[in-house]
């Protein structure tokens, strides 16, 4: 038994190697060895955005057997063994992920908050690794209710990995919040570019008889992601309470700005305030934007453009083999929408550490809705290249919201519970998961069924899509400094101090992380920039095919 001083009293109590107050960070430790940790759980669980590699090879797992399900109902489609999935009936896979991580992070990100990022990232690592193990087992006895069951699970290691970084980073870097949590957060935009090659390869690897190797190229991914995120949970350091750079002081400007508190806010107390759902409304109405074109973005390519894409200027009915190559040209947008995405996270969230927060929305929302108004302009005229590079800078705007809202919310409520206040906030993601892809989809099939052209059907679409910019644009500007009241008292401070075990650990402020960027440092960041460099060549390989 290790004994302490607590409040006074001396406690007793057993060294546990996930406890929080057994991480904090040592004379030796630099702070830069924080995010290639975040990175390695970000860059796991951004697989979730690739998925979509599985549901053609998951409609053929049954060789001789009918093509799908098509005549059953849904109930019967699953619990069959006797013939394939359609690919309507896989999908909600991913929207499971997405709906899932938000109630999770919503749900734990107080516990979170408590028991350290090592004790969340370890779970998150069962939960999504172990997951996707479990999954290829669901998929191997061809069982749809277990498929989704399973999900389920893997949901929680999303919503759990999601937020485990973002407190521990905002804590380490004071001087540079969007900086800090666009790092992690770029790397669940990048892990599709890393995980859906390797799944693709595996897929094929494992293939057997004329069946893909999907179920073992799941649990392949599975160990690989279960391993990679323990190590990134177990690279964890925490801050000591008052932790800051030894060359850095807050400026005058910063102290006297009254949209970046010195102050917290308890995570209980977020519900009824009109600053969170402002930021709520902000978050999810840019999400939906940008998902909306991320779920349709090579559909609407081809719908646009057609032939054009092609040098094909005729109106006469395209070949196979130009019908291949039109869809080729159309995946490479996929790609490059993805490399935009992961890399808008780090620029736009470091630009708002100089830019500030409520102003990087505004321009988010500004430069959107001209953009979403300028998309149906450049279909008309046939011009595919600043079509494309519409949707390239709205995709780094997509992915920058993400980066920024946590450092947004630091300075709105205080650091000390941001961790639990981004949890509850990110079930906007959730909501906008779900409505932005079904917004784009039914009014495309809607549009249609009334005799519009294939290359008009998005136009009303991309001008709603504008208009929920402007609502998100009138949230920001709501959005106001927290009344004092609503701020922690020292005595209710001190108690959440004490159940993170803060002040156990306090006294080592001074003497904390003041290591320099030695081989350890350089090793950390090689090892997810590696991966991640791989990633973003093969997304340009394939992006080429646009040009």
């Amino acid at each position: 038994m290790t004994t302490i001083e607590h409040a006074g009293d001396v406690v007793g109590y057993p060294p546990n190697l996930f406890d929080r107050d057994r991480i904090v960070a040592g004379p030796r430790f630099t702070r830069w060895l924080v995010p290639p940790a975040a990175l390695a759980i970000h860059l796991c669980i951004g697989m979730a955005y690739g998925m979509s590699v599985y549901w053609l090879p998951m409609t053929r797992l049954i060789p001789n057997a009918p093509a799908a399900c098509g005549n059953q109902s849904f109930a019967a489609e699953l619990f069959t063994t006797t013939c394939n999935w359609t690919v309507p009936s896989v999908t909600p896979i991913f929207e499971i992920f997405i709906a899932v991580l938000g109630i999770a992070a919503a749900i734990w990100g107080g516990w979170l908050e408590h028991a350290g990022p090592r004790k969340a990232g370890s779970i998150a690592a069962l939960c999504w690794g172990g997951g996707l193990v479990l999954l290829g087992l669901s998929v191997s006895i061809h069982q749809l209710w277990l498929v989704y069951l399973v999900s389920i699970i893997c949901g929680v290691g999303q919503g759990l990995g999601y937020i485990t970084p973002v407190s521990t980073l905002i804590k380490w870097f004071p001087d540079r919040r969007g900086m800090a949590t666009g790092f992690a957060i770029m790397g669940y935009g990048g892990g599709a570019m890393i995980g859906a090659p390797l799944a693709v390869w595996f897929t094929a690897h494992f293939a057997h008889g004329g069946v893909p190797g999907v179920s073992l190229s799941l649990m392949s991914l599975g160990v690989i992601y279960l391993i990679a995120i323990g190590i990134g949970a177990f690279g964890f350091r925490v801050a000591p309470t008052g932790w800051r750079p030894s060359d850095w002081m807050p400026s005058a400007a910063q102290r006297s700005n009254a949209m970046i508190t010195q102050h917290h806010v308890h995570v209980d107390r977020v519900w009824g305030m009109p600053q969170f759902w402002l930021i709520w409304g902000v978050l999810c109405l840019n999400v939906t934007a940008g998902i909306a074109v991320i779920a349709m973005a090579s559909p609407m390519l081809q719908d646009v453009f057609g032939g054009k894409l092609l040098g094909i200027e005729s109106a006469t009915a395209l070949t196979l083999a130009q019908k291949g190559a039109l869809a080729a040209a159309a995946a490479g947008l996929v790609g490059l929408i993805s490399m935009f995405n992961s890399l808008g996270r780090i620029f736009w969230a470091s630009l708002s550490d100089k830019l500030g927060r409520k102003n990087t929305y505004y321009t988010f929302f500004v430069l959107g809705i001209i953009l979403y108004c300028l998309l149906p302009t450049w279909g008309h005229l046939g011009l595919p290249l600043l079509f494309v590079l519409s949707i390239c800078i709205i995709l780094t705007m997509y992915g920058g919201g993400f980066a920024t809202v946590p450092a947004y919310l630091a300075d709105i409520f205080g650091t000390q519970m941001v961790g639990a206040i981004h949890g509850r906030l990110i079930t906007a993601w959730s909501v906008a998961g779900v409505v932005g892809p079904m917004i784009i989809a039914s009014l495309r099939q809607f549009e249609l069924d009334h005799g519009v052209p294939h290359n008009l059907v998005y136009d009303l679409t991309l001008y709603i899509m504008a208009g929920l910019l402007f609502v998100g644009l009138v949230c920001n500007f709501f959005v106001k400094p927290v009344n004092p009241k609503h701020q922690m008292t020292d005595e209710e401070l001190a108690r959440e101090r004490a159940l993170q075990h803060e002040d156990r650990i306090s006294g080592n402020v001074d003497t904390a992380a003041r290591g320099s960027f030695g081989a350890g440092a350089v090793l950390a960041w090689l090892a997810v920039g590696i991966p991640f460099c791989i990633g973003l060549w093969i997304a340009i390989e394939k992006a080429a095919a646009l040009f």
